[in-house]
């Protein structure tokens, strides 16, 4: 293959890569812009925020099973379109329903981008290209999400928050184009003789009305009360479809998920992101919010604040490889979950002292954290079998994202309820929030720390494997597990 032809795929795969990752991170720093232009109210606010994350995890495992089915090129290159004109909808949304509509197109876009990406750079390049091919996505991918809130500070605060979405639609653009320029592969032995294996529709069905239904409850709850008609009947379809899943995980008809869950790193893998998405994903929408109404900055500085966790992941990222062979996958990712914990105190401490020098060190300890944190999803993601890798990264990254949808209500409750409770207590607005954010980041301590044993027991034995960092290290470059 050319060096050219290459260079075409990479291009192809970077740029939508880019732009989900940074559309994931970038809208957080324009929140308190959004609700004042279009007059939203906390729930809105926060349905802006997770209705992306909620749509991409809801439908990534439909985007795996498009991926190893229909075809890599032909769903990424949907995805891609369909991600580019919903950008084009956001960024002329005149009100806030329109917004969060678009927001969800926007997610089902990046939930077809995400598995076929690692498809398409999985059997599309030649052996020999991989390991340069996944380093360059994975620097892409580190890049975007880290520096997400400083590239979104700026261009809120000059170009107002509708850049945020623009942007995306020359990189879309170009991404389609020289898809549809590279010559198509012919089919490899390998792949002919490989069974192919898909995935329960009904799992997909079933997963999505649950994720959904617990969201609405989490998010609408604090508002509308938790035992209203609307929360209550969300209450009972999220039960009826645990139920549901729970009998097709137990059939026989679903072998793909139970060779799947056989692999112990995969499982470790699921159990820390889901712990990670929990706790992280509430603190960045909430510290958004308390830096540029609890410190009064505006989204410039307020995006700048995150340098430390951006610069910290981009430093530390190089030298992991080195790491993990002398003190193993296991200890390093256990070290990083302890640390990025350690963090979010040491941010819960020195939000009190009303100024960003006492938050920093945490931030920084973030990113350190999270940058030993992803051999984890490294060896995971590498232990699914072969003909498995689209189903198992949209699964793996369908946790991660429905998670954080999960986490920002939860997070969002407990801020909620301190807050109010402060409130009743006679603090004023500023101090009950603050009480409200500081529960917040102990419980995410908590929950990020929990999976530090769980990051030992997956990684406890180390087996080297002929194709080790096939394929995986394109999704472990998100500021996490």
């Amino acid at each position: 293959m050319s060096r050219l032809r290459v260079l075409a795929i990479l291009v192809a795969v970077l740029l939508p890569s880019f732009m989900t990752s940074l559309d994931n991170t970038a809208v957080n720093v324009a929140l308190p812009q959004i609700q004042a232009e279009l007059a939203l109210s906390e729930a809105d606010l926060k349905w802006v925020a997770a209705i992306y994350p909620l749509t991409l995890a809801s439908l990534l495992l439909l985007g795996g099973h498009l991926a190893d089915t229909v075809g890599r090129r032909a769903t990424l290159s949907l995805g891609v379109a369909l991600f580019t004109v919903a950008s084009v909808g956001c960024s002329a949304a005149p009100s806030g329903m329109a917004l969060i509509a678009c927001r969800g197109l926007q997610g089902a876009g990046a939930a077809l981008i995400l598995p076929a990406s690692l498809a398409v750079l999985s059997h599309d390049l030649p052996p020999r290209a991989r390991n340069a091919a996944f380093s360059a996505t994975t620097a892409a991918l580190a890049t975007a999400l880290a520096c997400g809130p400083v590239v979104s500070g700026v261009m809120t605060q000059h170009l107002g928050w509708e850049s945020l979405f623009t942007m995306n639609t020359p990189l879309g653009c170009a991404s389609l184009l020289v898809g549809f320029l590279v010559p198509r592969p012919g089919p490899s032995p390998r792949a002919a003789s490989t069974p192919s294996a898909t995935l329960s529709l009904r799992i997909v069905a079933l997963a999505c009305c649950s994720l959904a239904a617990l969201a609405y409850c989490l998010i609408e709850g604090p508002e509308q009360g938790f035992g209203g008609i609307p929360v209550a009947t969300s209450g009972g379809i999220v039960a009826a479809s645990a139920v549901g899943l729970s009998y097709e995980l137990k059939s026989g008809r679903n072998t793909v998920l139970r060779l799947l869950f056989r692999q112990r790193p995969f499982v470790g893998g699921i159990i820390t992101q889901l712990l990670w998405g929990l706790s992280v994903s509430g603190v960045y929408f909430f510290t958004s919010q308390f830096l540029q109404n609890g410190l009064g900055l505006a989204p410039t500085p307020a995006g700048l604040t995150f340098i430390p966790v951006a610069f910290s992941l981009i430093v530390t990222t190089p030298f992991i490889a080195r790491m993990a062979r002398r003190w193993g996958d296991g200890r390093i990712s256990a070290a990083g979950l302890l640390l990025v914990g350690l963090g979010l105190l040491m941010v819960a401490l020195g939000s009190s002292g009303g100024s960003l020098v006492h938050i920093l060190p945490g931030l920084s300890a973030i990113g350190f954290g999270s940058a030993l944190a992803v051999p984890l999803t490294t060896r995971a993601l590498e232990s699914s079998p072969d003909h498995l890798s689209g189903i198992a990264a949209g699964l793996f990254s369908a946790v991660r994202e429905a998670s954080g949808v999960v986490g920002i209500g939860l997070v969002g409750a407990i801020v909620s309820f301190v807050e109010h409770a402060a409130a009743a207590a006679g603090a004023d607005a500023s101090d009950a929030f603050l009480s409200g954010y500081q529960a917040g980041l102990c419980l995410a301590s908590a929950l990020v720390g929990a999976g530090a044993p769980v990051a030992l027991w997956a990684l406890r034995h180390r087996r080297s494997t002929p194709e080790d960092g096939r394929g995986a290290s394109v999704f472990t470059s998100k500021p996490g597990p």
